[in-house]
Order: structure tokens, then sequence, then C-alpha cells
């Protein structure tokens, strides 16, 4: 029995639960499990029955599965690395399913839309006055690679004929390959890759279009812009949380003598999603938990509601597809961040260059 493994799975098991019981709390009251609603109907009893129900599915399922997992390691010894994790994320997801099927069959039952006006609205002082780019929050993350590369540099020299490229469960090295540069520093170009993906894609969101509320524009354009700082400043500390897991990688791979801890290595990342979902959860997406401005005048709704666009949203509302929108990012309907419109050809693009980056390095290496 591999206690490293099975302490790795419970780990994971225990934070994607944790995550997927925080989702429903980071969507804004007119996005209840993804499906759009007017604001009037946030208090409807369906959503809040399925609100709950979500949780308390999401809780036990997660909390039998790691037990499970745990007592046939302990007693039968059999094991499935992974396995946990990945049903934990499926009972997830089919507790999301069921709460997003019933309102949605409420809302089309009592059509919550008749008579409302809906609309779209737009500030162009996003455009021609956005918010800074916080660039200054990338220096970790770069010093970081700094760091890892001149390691490398200092220690290829002394490096043995054969180097590890990959280590077991319990921190073993099991895969070896002939010393070069490209085996070597394989982490560093790593660290190089990931961290040029999320500044990128960091820098085209923190430019993605607002999803602004047309009945109260000046409020939520306000809060678009606190919303898109605090995510930008969160996915580049993540950048350099996540360069630290790879510096101590790289360092497993110089040191190919010395046994590495799974869960060691994976603290500095899990830091760093703690503090992507702890702003996030204070922030919400689009700025839905953000107080209201000190000292600002109540706003005066303009009576014109969020258009009800469910058609456009597929398979459970994860991926968007509008070939009349000309935007290539949008907010995620569930959750937080942003999505492709892969009805816009600039969209899929994006996605096959992503795509084409992640294999680039391993396929080169090996």
């Amino acid at each position: 029995m591999n206690n490293a493994e099975i302490l790795v799975d419970v780990v994971l098991s225990t934070a994607l639960v944790a995550v997927a019981w925080l989702m429903p709390s980071l969507t804004g009251p007119s996005l209840p499990f993804g499906v759009r609603t007017p604001v009037a109907r946030a208090d409807a009893p369906v959503i809040a029955v399925r609100r709950r129900r979500y949780r308390w599915q999401v809780a036990m399922s997660g909390a039998l599965l790691i037990a499970a997992d745990v007592l046939l390691a302990a007693v039968a010894h059999v094991r499935l690395p992974g396995s946990v994790p990945l049903l934990t994320a499926a009972a997830g997801l089919m507790a999301y399913s069921r709460a997003r099927a019933a309102i949605m069959a409420v809302k089309q039952r009592e059509d919550w839309y008749r008579g409302l006006r809906q609309g779209v609205v737009a500030d162009t002082s996003l455009r021609t006055a956005p918010e800074r780019f916080p660039w200054l929050w990338a220096v970790p993350a770069l010093l970081v690679f700094a760091g890892t590369a001149t390691l490398g540099i200092l220690r290829y020299p002394s490096l043995p004929d054969r180097i590890p490229l990959h280590f077991n469960g319990s921190g073993g090295a099991d895969h070896f390959a002939a010393k070069s540069i490209a085996t070597a520093f394989f982490p560093v170009f790593e660290q190089a890759g990931s961290t040029a993906l999320i500044l990128v894609l960091t820098w085209l969101s923190f430019r993605a279009r607002a999803d602004l509320d047309p009945e109260r524009p000046t409020d939520s354009a306000r809060r678009h812009r606190r919303f898109a700082v605090r995510t930008a400043l969160s996915l580049l500390l993540l950048a350099a949380f996540v360069n630290l897991t790879m510096l101590g990688g790289a360092w497993a791979t110089w040191h190919g003598d010395q046994r590495v801890s799974p869960l060691l290595l994976l603290l500095p990342t899990a830091a760093g999603l703690a503090v992507v979902i702890g702003i996030a959860v204070r922030t919400g997406q689009g700025g839905s938990r953000l107080p209201a401005q000190e000292g600002a005048a109540p706003e005066t709704k303009t009576g014109v509601v969020r258009r009800d666009d469910d058609r456009h949203w597929r398979l459970l509302g994860s991926i968007y597809i509008n070939r009349a929108d000309p935007a290539v990012l949008v907010q995620k309907r569930f959750g937080i961040g942003w999505t492709i419109n892969f009805g816009n050809p600039r969209g899929v693009l994006l996605l096959v260059v992503i795509l084409a980056a992640a294999l680039v390095v391993p396929v080169v290496v090996h």
C-alpha cells in the first residue's frame, strides 16, 4: 500500500469537494447554476432548494468516496491511483447537472422573462480609459523562473550521464534519460511555457468583454473593473506558485539520488490555487460579491434586464457558441474567469494555439 498516493488522492478529492461546494457562491444572483434569470427571481424557492441539495450531494458523495478509497486500501489493499478525484469531480458534475435542469424547468414553466424588457449595455470607458494591467505582479513568477534557470546552468556540468525524468508516487525515480540540454532543462522549459501562457491569457482576459447589468450599468462597470484587476493579480501570483512547484521538480531532476515528496512538490501550487479561490470568493464572478461603493448615491434602475441568452450556452452551460458575438473571451456562467466563444473563429484559433503550445515542449524533449 502506497501511503503517499493515498494521501495525494485524499487531498485532491477534498480540495475538489471544497471548490465545488463554493462554486454557487461565486456567480451573481442572475446566474444560478449557469441559468440566466431575472434578478427579481433570485429568491425563487427552487433556487434555494437546489443550492442546498447540490451542496449536500457534493459533500456526501465526496466524503463517501474518500472513505471508500481509504478503507479499500487499508483492508483489501486495492488501489486505483487518481480514480477517487475523478469520481469526486464526476459526482459534483452530476449534482450540478440536476440542479441546473431543475431550475431551467421551472424557469421555462413559469416563463420568468414574460413582459420584461431585455437588453445589453456597454461602457466605452472600459476601452478608452481601461484599468492598467498589473505587470508588477508578474515579477515573482519571472524571478522564480530566472532563479531556476540559473541553478540549472550551475548544476549542468556536474550532472550524471543519465538523469531522472519521472518519479513514482513514493518519490523515487523510475524513468531515466540521457543527459542533454533538452532533458536537463525540461523543467525550465516547462516554467517558460506555463509562465508565458498565463501571462498572455491573463492579458487577454483583462481586455475581455464586460458582462454589464443593463439595470445598473454604472455600478456593474465599477465592479467589473475591480474584478478584472483582482483576477489578474491572483492569476499572476498563481504563475509564481506554479513555478515554485516546477523548481521543486527541477531540483529532484538534478539530484536524482534523493527522494521527492509529491505533496511537498504540490504544496506551492495548492497555495496558489487557494489564493485564487480566496480572491474569487471575496470578489465573485464579474465583481458580484463586491460591496456597494461607499458614499455613492443609489443608482436609478433602468427597468431593463440582462437578455436571456441560455440558447448560446451548450453542454451544461460550459461552452459558449454565438457566431453573432464578436467577443473572443466571455465570462463563465458557473465559477470564475473566462471561456472561449467557440462561435468566433479567433476563439477557436486561440484554443488551437494553446493546445499546440502545451504539446510542443514534451514532443521536443522526447
